[in-house]
């Protein structure tokens, strides 16, 4: 299938922003959430680019980096506002001279009936002019898999999987063709199966173009390994428009060139205290929360039914950590098992509880931050897009891998290092091995000095 340019036809809608001709930056990233956004710049700056991660649109053009990755918080949003968000930072990246533009969403393709991937997909397939874009959240390395349309997590179904109880976005249904054909307004869903994946990269373009005669401009593409997501980077890599996790994002930097290097991950060396914030409900973070506590770790819970009745939950926080910020981290959490995040719901409503608990733990980064904590793990998509706002942070550099999907990162200003998780991301003992990374990373360079 040829590529197509999307500033053909002259319908790029750049509008506002000053276009960058000369810049020569491989890919353009826009990310539904910002732990989703990590995720995707981990895996591209593991492959050998240097990556800039912004919070939102920037104000001025982002030079001097191979790939940018827009962190928006629109996973779950009304659907308009999503596609109004991700359009105009897909014309922000058409601006830096971007040519590639890469949708970056949720490994368990987190999302409701009405969105907001199928609608976002297909305000970027305008824009950019895609004629066919290929879907897969697979990530291997993470557990997640696609076989024949379905997703796996691990060995079990999504719909199997702790997903089925997500509060926001409960993933009941593992086939993905099903899943997006239901968001779609315009659009028809189709499959690139296994077996033509296993035939390599001219197979897999070749059912590409079938599927777009047969009039099926978006398919779901299997993918049980690295091997096939090499295979789909292959056939890809000079298309428009990818929506993928980010999984993708490793094979597709490797096709467009890009070779591991230790400068592409690294950060300034850290200082400060440090801190945890939870606000994930998965069950990978509940058991990480469980472990902190188990190994020692001091910590403290807010409460989401104290919050739905006013109390200050996040004064009451900061109080209790101000007097043991030290040589260890802490933790504040609002991390709880299902049960008991549903009766939270039942009593308050779902999005009422949610965004009661982002504000309340927003606060407490803030508050944290300006009593000198400069080392903050965040744990939870919608947590860390309250958090980073919270902070002002319009800016990352993304630095060394703490488990698959997850990075440091530095701001500048706050000056930070800030570690966004996916909830379902890391092992029971993430909390610990975060600050251990940082800590032997500082200690690599300072040797190497």
């Amino acid at each position: 299938m040829p590529w197509i340019d999307p500033f053909g036809s002259g319908s790029s809608g750049l509008g506002k922003y000053r276009t960058i001709p000369a810049m020569t930056i491989a890919l353009g990233c826009i990310a539904d959430d910002f732990t989703g956004a990590t995720d995707l710049a981990n895996n591209l700056v593991r492959s050998g680019m240097r990556v800039m991660l912004t919070t939102g649109i920037p104000d001025a053009p982002v030079e001097d980096v191979d790939a940018i990755v827009v962190a928006l918080k629109s996973r779950t949003i009304d659907p308009q506002r999503a596609v109004d968000m991700s359009l105009a930072a897909a014309r922000w990246l058409q601006a830096q001279g971007v040519k590639r533009t890469y949708f970056k969403v949720c490994s368990t393709f987190d999302s409701t009936p009405h969105g907001n991937i199928g609608p976002v997909t297909e305000a970027l397939m305008g824009l950019l002019q895609a004629p066919f874009v290929p879907v897969t959240p697979a990530f291997p390395e993470a557990g997640r898999t696609i076989f024949n349309g379905h997703l796996f997590v691990g060995d079990q179904l999504l719909s199997d999987s702790p997903m089925r109880n997500h509060p926001l976005t409960p993933m009941t249904d593992a086939n993905l063709v099903r899943v997006l054909q239901a968001q779609l307004r315009a659009r028809r869903v189709g499959l690139i199966n296994h077996a033509t994946v296993a035939l390599g990269g001219a197979a897999i373009a070749e059912r590409a173009h079938a599927l777009t005669k047969a009039g099926c401009a978006i398919a779901i593409v299997d993918a049980v390994d690295d091997q096939a997501l090499q295979r789909l980077a292959a056939a890809c890599s000079e298309w428009p428009l990818v929506v993928a996790g980010s999984g993708l994002g490793l094979a597709l930097a490797r096709r467009l060139g890009f070779t591991e290097r230790a400068e592409a991950s690294a950060l300034p060396v850290p200082s400060g205290t440090a801190a945890i914030i939870s606000g994930s409900c998965s069950a990978a973070t509940n058991a990480q929360v469980a472990n902190f506590m188990a190994r020692g770790g001091q910590a403290y819970r807010v409460d989401a039914m104290r919050l739905a009745s006013g109390e200050d939950c996040a004064a009451a926080a900061l109080d209790w950590a101000s007097e043991r910020l030290g040589a260890d981290p802490i933790l504040v959490y609002a991390t709880a098992a299902p049960d008991v995040v549903a009766q939270a719901q039942s009593n308050a409503g779902a999005h009422n509880v949610g965004e009661r608990v982002e504000a309340a733990l927003a606060t407490v980064a803030s508050g944290l931050v300006a009593r000198g904590v400069r080392r903050l793990v965040v744990a939870g998509g919608e947590t860390s897009g309250a958090c980073v706002n919270a902070l002002g942070i319009d800016r990352l550099r993304v630095g060394l891998q703490i488990a698959p999907g997850v990075p440091w990162c530095h701001s500048q200003n706050p000056d930070l290092h800030i570690s966004l998780k996916s909830g379902n991301f890391g092992g029971p003992d993430f909390f610990h091995d975060a600050f251990a990374v940082l800590n032997r990373g500082s200690t690599d360079r300072s040797a190497k000095a």
